[in-house]
């Protein structure tokens, strides 16, 4: 899972792995109201630029635009981490010169305009680090995603509204259904971690989107959903958990049943990543739940599967020096402090504690490679109601109580939910449970997102104009029609 994406949350260019990563902020703080000058105004605009980190390059936009109070202020976004309008808490431009800090996320940037105002050359300094980053004038352009459905559609599309009414939430979704009467057997989608919209879109990909409309166009009705507090849903995101996402997709589930040209006994899961836990968790206490397919889906208990996630993705993007083990240690007891503490009170004050201790045990020299707010950041990444539940969740119990078919796909170059601890996990709790029709397929060259990938690195994800590779679309469709057969 992407800050919060695929079911675990990346670290927002963890150039040491030791900064947390930023949600979207507000707006940025304004530059103090006065005329602008000639110079300031050479600055307003969009900004792109990639920087090189681990072998990959990681777009940077910096966005400057004139503020209420009458200076400038300014945003940035990094696309590959899903975070947009992280606020400037200073902007200071003078003599076409530029300086930025961004505090959230333990940043900061100096840069010097060339003459002719088209670039910008400068320097991101973040965790003790400093790498060259040029910004050109102009976002980058919306990459290709050729595998977009374009209408007009051999099916029909429906906007709907579901209510949850245990917990007050309206839900909108899109449900697509083929032509005919039916009874169609149909297909719930459930989305990875973060707040997704019913196409879980990120990066400019829209994977629910292209899998809807294979599956539609295969028979099958399809229902997906944006997350609670998403899009066009209703409720608070930010303070939700799994259980309050698996609360929603049981009204979802209940809704698609009952629709009247759905096969009500022939209405399966789909999950990605956070979504294929809490498929398990409808399934273990729905035995009419008709078949499950788990993608990228987290097989091993949450604190263990993120510290897995963290290990790969440091592996892999070349970033281990002396402060990995150290880092590597300090997530370990951050966990350990969150799943021991029976309440919240008093959890902050914990955490604290266990983060000095461990920045004074560094020497003068790694100390002061800490980025500043980094103590902060960290208590904050792991205290969050979300987090808590998720590392505490064990997906096994689940998985043992599950009767009904199942598929789990994953990518051989997942380094979020890495296949070989989470695929042997899952299949050892279906086999301990005696599900008879359960299989797991590592799918060799693919990503957590099942894109073809080189390396893996999330980096890559918005890169590739491939946004789910046809062996797992052809997977994905020809087990569930062996198993829900369409009527004809």
């Amino acid at each position: 899972m992407s800050h919060r994406h695929g079911c675990v949350r990346a670290i927002l260019l963890s150039l040491l792995a030791l900064s947390c990563s930023a949600a979207p902020t507000g707006a940025a703080i304004a530059a103090p109201a006065r005329r602008l000058s000639a110079d300031a105004l050479r600055f307003v605009g969009d900004w792109d630029g990639a920087l090189p980190v681990g072998g990959a390059r990681v777009q940077i936009i910096f966005r400057i635009i004139h503020g209420e109070l009458g200076g400038l202020v300014g945003t940035i976004d990094i696309p590959e981490q899903h975070a947009s309008g992280i606020g400037m808490d200073s902007l200071l431009i003078s003599r076409g010169a530029i300086r930025v800090a961004l505090g959230r996320i333990g940043a900061s940037y100096h840069g010097v305009m060339a003459e002719n105002g088209g670039i910008i050359r400068g320097t991101w300094t973040q965790g003790g680090y400093s790498m060259p980053l040029d910004l050109g004038r102009g976002a980058a352009p919306e990459p290709r995603r050729s595998q977009d459905p374009v209408p007009p559609y051999p099916y029909a599309v429906e906007d709907v509204s579901i209510e949850n009414r245990a917990a007050g939430v309206r839900l909108a979704g899109t449900i697509t259904r083929p032509r005919g009467a039916g009874p169609f057997p149909a297909v719930l989608m459930i989305t990875g971690s973060g707040p997704q919209n019913r196409d879980d879109e990120m990066l400019g990909h829209r994977p629910f989107l292209v899998i809807a409309d294979r599956l539609t166009r295969a028979g099958l009705e399809v229902l997906r959903c944006d997350d609670r507090g998403t899009g066009k849903s209703t409720g608070a995101y930010a303070t939700s958990t799994t259980a309050d996402f698996a609360s929603d997709a049981r009204a979802e589930l209940e809704f698609l049943r009952s629709r009247p040209e759905v096969a009500r006994a022939r209405v399966g899961l789909l999950g990605h990543s956070e979504g294929g836990v809490i498929a398990p968790l409808l399934a273990s206490q729905d035995r009419s739940i008709a078949f499950l397919v788990l993608l990228s889906a987290p097989g091993v208990p949450g604190d263990s599967l993120l510290l897995l996630q963290n290990e790969a993705l440091e592996r892999a993007s070349g970033r281990r020096d002396d402060m990995s083990e150290w880092n590597r240690a300090l997530q370990r007891r951050l966990f350990a402090a969150v799943r021991a503490a029976r309440d919240t009170n008093g959890l902050d004050a914990s955490l604290h504690r266990v983060v000095r201790r461990a920045i004074g045990s560094l020497s003068a020299a790694q100390r002061g490679r800490i980025p500043p707010g980094f103590e902060e950041r960290q208590v904050a990444s792991v205290s969050s109601p979300w987090l808590r539940w998720f590392l505490a969740h064990d997906p096994r119990p689940a998985l043992r109580r599950i009767t009904c078919p199942v598929l789990a796909l994953a990518g051989a170059r997942d380094l979020q939910v890495t296949p070989k601890e989470n695929l042997s996990a899952i299949a050892g709790a279906l086999r301990a449970g005696g599900d008879r029709d359960a299989r797991t397929i590592e799918l060799p060259g693919l990503d957590h997102l099942l894109q073809t990938s080189a390396t893996g690195l999330p980096s890559e994800y918005g890169s590739i104009e491939e946004t789910i590779a046809p062996v797992a679309l052809d997977t994905i469709t020809n087990w569930i029609r062996a198993h829900v057969a369409p009527a004809r």
